[in-house]
């Protein structure tokens, strides 16, 4: 049977970073808090019959968040033959009070102070072997991100749990004489209804008054009424609520501990160096313009310069001039079906390959997001956006969900399980997919090439649109009825600046670049097919020529929908057929387009042009082409992940609607706008823009409902 260690911890500690330096596994690990929403599960490397469980982060064991729900029931329920609790040594008195409870479950506990390169940088000491026998288990020093005592903790724990799951639940003395009494008589209770190893547990949460843990126990009333007689006697006696005199009596417990064995070099006035750059980088006047340039910069080396240097290179040449030259001369020369040849070359290497064309951007891309997410400052901007965000109702632990959706939008959704306030959650969910993912990119650097010539302001307009769309919405959204109220409260922990490592970011880039190939060979690759079949066949059944794929199912399809598109410029059974394709997965667009570039123009001609020519040369076309597939509902992988989370067929279509709402309504705006503004004269389309505008200021700046009122009211009093 197998040995599981589950790893425990609070958020930031480096636990999902131990966890992929012992498993081998690649998951994503992100610094700010949230990642981990479910327990990870991995095998131990070199070990089989070991293993490693992942537990979201958690500050405490009561039952305040999903993630303390997930953490507590598996520890409780299922019980691991072994805890490896991580502690951040550069934190270590917040760090120790989940400790304080893990030691109280019953199951054996192994102590892994994590972070100590950044404890001896600034010359501080613990005394780890008298911190040891305080607390009474044992304790590795390691520092996870350059895997150094990694494999000691996890022996360490492997001896441990050998030794014997048993161990004495009264160690460390943490509570004071009267609180030890009423917990007596609480254990004296409930000792024949638990197992012996988690009565001090089980007791502590009877003295807490965790109504969870009263009605798993089944308590009869009269036992009832004799713990809570001597809860109330505690209380009288220390003139306190319980709750508060368990954790005050914890940090008391610790803090004697820390000033007896933790030796800081320096003074209390002294600033660290993560305290100096946040004085910067957080000031409140700076952070933003701060923020603004980074992402400018980011996105003009990945999308404008470099990386439409290497793209233009990929698309061109690579797959425009020698794979598929190559590939049409050895189809000639083995005697293959014409239709063949044109699926192979038009179909696959033209769809497919224009889509990998955009991969070293993404890539690029990657690599800059992961330097700012490994080194500590994507936690700044959390924080930063929250105090942003907080004056529009939103909070900072919506936007935490969004920057993860820069990667991908599932994920994105996911860690909208974080926000405890069922409103705020909708909401975020509804929100989560407006910056820009990885897949969205693609479009957005197709568009600036083909219409902007790589305009080095196009790919961050898009960025600071989104985070533009999602402060309007989330404002609008506030002053509705259902959504009314106050933000849900965000505290993280900021953590302390690293320089990233090279195996940490290139992981990071290659998780990230490999999710996407691999998306382009299931998804992209037999969707291609499918569209290349539609594009040359028709009611008759014969296979058409590129001239004549007006006589093609996808012609038909498109006309239908390109009435629907036509108020936002994609009148074309082309841009209407992309925009379709846009909703199986966002990348396909890209794949699209290129497959009817490459179907409807000769070797000689850029795949860019002829897009060009096929949205009419307009500028304004490929715009509000771009706003309504960047800012509509995102791909069916990830519609399908916002109904299941939403929990609801109800609110799974309103949020599905919500989103096709605001991508339409944008790229109606700015195309019939931009056709006014650019001689297009005043019709029917540019009133409905303009009546849309005034609906979406109305929306923004109308008062808040009374209820809200009513709350803010309540809140102040």
């Amino acid at each position: 049977m197998a040995l599981k260690i589950a790893l425990a911890g609070n958020p930031n500690c480096g636990k999902s970073t131990l966890f992929n330096d012992l498993t081998g596994s690649t998951q994503y690990v992100g610094n700010w808090p949230g990642v981990t929403v479910e327990k990870k599960e991995g095998k131990l490397k070199g070990h089989k019959d070991v293993i490693i469980e992942d537990l979201p982060g958690i500050y405490s064991l009561s039952p305040y968040s999903p993630e303390e729900v997930v953490s507590r029931n598996y520890l409780i329920d299922e019980k691991p033959d072994i805890i490896l609790d991580i502690v951040d040594g550069s934190n270590l008195e917040r760090n120790l009070y989940l400790t304080t409870q893990l030691l109280e479950i019953g199951i054996p506990v192994v102590v892994a102070v994590n972070m100590m390169d950044v404890v001896e940088k600034t010359g501080t000491k613990i005394d780890l072997q008298a911190l040891s026998k305080e607390i009474g288990c044992e304790i590795v020093p390691i520092t996870a991100l350059h895997g150094q005592g990694t494999m000691e903790a996890v022996e360490k724990c492997l001896k441990v749990a050998e030794k014997s799951k048993e161990r004495d639940p009264r160690v460390p003395y943490v509570y004071d004489g009267p609180v030890e009494h009423a917990l007596a008589h609480i254990e004296e209770s409930i000792e024949n209804k638990v197992e012996d190893n988690q009565v001090r547990w089980y007791a502590v949460k009877l003295f807490e008054r965790d109504s969870l843990i009263a009605q798993k126990l089944n308590m009869d009333k009269q036992t009832m009424a004799h713990i809570e007689g001597h809860i109330k006697d505690c209380e009288k006696e220390l003139d306190d609520d319980t709750e508060s005199i368990i954790t005050n009596a914890r940090y008391d417990y610790i803090q004697r501990i820390v000033d007896r064995m933790v030796k800081k070099k320096q003074s209390k006035d002294q600033l660290t160096v993560s305290d100096k750059i946040d004085k910067v980088v957080t000031n409140r006047i700076a952070a933003l313009p701060i923020f603004a340039g980074i992402m400018f910069l980011i996105y003009y080396i990945s999308v404008t310069t470099i990386g439409t240097i290497v793209t233009d290179w990929t698309n061109d040449v690579l797959f425009g001039t020698w794979i598929s030259g190559w590939a049409s001369a050895g189809l000639e020369a083995a005697g293959a079906a014409p239709w063949l040849e044109g699926l192979l070359v038009d179909g696959v290497i033209g769809g497919v390959g224009t889509v990998i064309g955009f991969v070293p951007q993404m890539l690029i891309l990657f690599f800059f997001l992961s330097l700012l997410e490994d080194s500590g400052y994507m936690a700044r901007v959390a924080f930063i956006m929250d105090r942003l965000f907080r004056h529009f109702g939103l909070s900072g632990k919506s936007f935490i969900p969004m920057l993860i959706g820069t990667g991908c939008g599932v994920p994105a959704i996911m860690a909208s399980r974080t926000i405890e306030n069922e409103k705020d959650r909708r909401m975020t969910i509804m929100l989560a997919t407006y910056l820009p993912c990885s897949a969205k990119m693609e479009i957005i650097a197709m568009m600036a090439i083909t219409f902007f010539h790589g305009s080095a302001w196009f790919a961050p307009a898009m960025y600071f649109i989104g985070l533009g769309v999602i402060v309007l919405a989330g404002i609008a959204l506030k002053k509705t009825g259902y959504f009314a109220g106050d933000p849900a409260p965000f505290v993280m922990e900021l953590p302390a600046y690293h320089v990233p490592t090279a195996k940490g970011v290139l992981i990071h880039v290659w998780e990230r670049g490999k999710a996407f190939i691999i998306k382009a060979g299931t998804i992209i690759f037999p969707v291609t097919v499918v569209l290349w079949f539609l594009m040359h066949f028709g009611p008759s059944m014969q296979i058409l020529a590129d001239e004549n794929m007006d006589q093609s199912f996808m012609y038909y399809i498109g006309q239908f929908f390109a009435v629907l598109f036509a108020p936002i410029g994609l009148g074309t059974w082309q841009g209407a057929v992309a925009s379709i394709s846009a909703e199986l997965a966002k990348e396909q667009a890209v794949g699209t387009l290129g497959m009817l570039a490459h179907a409807t123009s000769d070797a000689e001609t850029a795949v860019s042009s002829a897009i060009y020519s096929m949205f009419g040369g307009s500028a304004v076309v490929g715009l509000a082409f771009t706003m309504f597939n960047v800012f509509d509902a995102p791909c069916l992988v990830a519609i399908a992940t916002a109904f299941r989370e939403q929990g609801s067929r109800k609110w799974g279509w309103i949020t599905f609607g919500f989103q096709m709402a605001v991508g339409y309504g944008l790229a109606l705006i700015v195309y019939q706008m931009g056709s006014f503004f650019t001689g297009g004269g005043f019709n029917m389309g540019t009133l409905v823009a303009i009546l849309l505008i005034v609906f979406v200021v109305w929306a923004v700046c109308r008062p808040a409902p009374k209820k809200t009122a009513e709350n803010v009211a309540r809140a102040g009093a």
